[in-house]
């Protein structure tokens, strides 16, 4: 046996790439991601195939049930327009919100549970009593307070939801870094003069991500459903553009006659939130030292 060879048995392997092949053993997860990315395909190329455009109204053609000859392959809605590139649509919009809103969350209560969590006693106890007063304000009250002030546009959703998601993330990052900043390596750099905020960014943010990333993926799931419940309420995306809650909300209306337009939209989105709710496991138990 070579040196050479030798170096490659002892050599081990780091954190990432163990988490990353513990993750791909885990049938779920990758099942989650095929489905995933078979729905991102679908909401990237199927506007492109289908020879309707998303907001055009056939007059002739209401409620239609799915029809290959005319090209409606999961019919149309009350208002004549195709349902397969509206569900197309909506997937763009429902994945953006979840992506987006995740995103905004993500940065925000890293930031905030981390320097609340690092900082002395009584700035902590300001800063978390901040976020028990948001938690005490209701959701619909808040989105509806920011809609008086700036208007219903699509924007403002990513915001609504990404301000009121963020509060879970500070709290998590907030309990790690309290566990975090009591370790030597933690202590060793305030001996060597490190700033607060170097250390908040170089050690106490790096190794608190495991629980944020797990979090994060199960919280896009949970975004989409809020998108879909402020659709719901007539309060979400707005005519003509949709998203998967406002076609739900439509084909809730007419179920009994009508049943493929709920059919469809309510299909991808449970198949969405499954797949993410399986990745977000996967994610979980790969990075669990415990399973190790």
């Amino acid at each position: 046996m070579t040196v050479h060879t030798m170096e490659e048995e002892i050599a081990g392997r780091s954190l990432l790439s163990d988490a990353l092949a513990r993750l791909r053993r885990n049938k779920a997860a990758m099942l989650g991601l095929f489905i995933l990315g078979v729905i991102s395909l679908f909401a990237i190329i199927a506007p492109n195939v289908s020879p309707h455009p998303y907001d055009e109204i056939y007059w002739d053609r209401f409620n239609s049930p799915p029809d290959f000859e005319n090209q409606h392959w999961f019919g149309t809605d009350a208002s004549g327009r195709d349902l397969f590139v509206r569900v197309a649509y909506g997937a763009r919009i429902s994945l953006m919100v979840g992506l987006v809103a995740t995103l905004v969350s993500l940065i925000i209560g890293v930031f905030y549970g981390a320097v609340a969590g690092f900082a002395s006693r009584r700035v902590d106890n300001f800063m978390m009593r901040i976020v028990d007063i948001l938690y005490a304000m209701p959701f619909i009250f808040f989105v509806i307070l920011l809609m008086v002030f700036f208007g219903r546009n699509i924007l403002l959703i990513f915001i609504a939801i990404g301000a009121v998601e963020w509060l879970d993330m500070a709290r998590i990052v907030r309990g790690q870094t309290l566990s975090i900043k009591r370790r030597e390596y933690v202590e060793a750099a305030r001996a060597f003069g490190v700033s607060n905020w170097t250390i908040i960014r170089r050690h106490i943010v790096p190794n608190a991500i495991g629980p944020v990333v797990v979090y994060a993926t199960l919280t896009v799931p949970k975004v989409i459903l809020l998108e879909s419940f402020l659709s719901f309420l007539g309060l979400g995306v707005q005519e003509p553009m949709t998203s998967w809650g406002v076609l739900i909300s439509e084909g809730s209306r007419g179920l009994e006659e009508y049943p493929w337009q709920l059919a469809f939209p309510a299909t991808f989105m449970a198949l969405t939130l499954f797949a993410l709710n399986f990745i977000g496991d996967g994610i979980r138990d790969a990075l669990d030292p415990k399973d190790r």
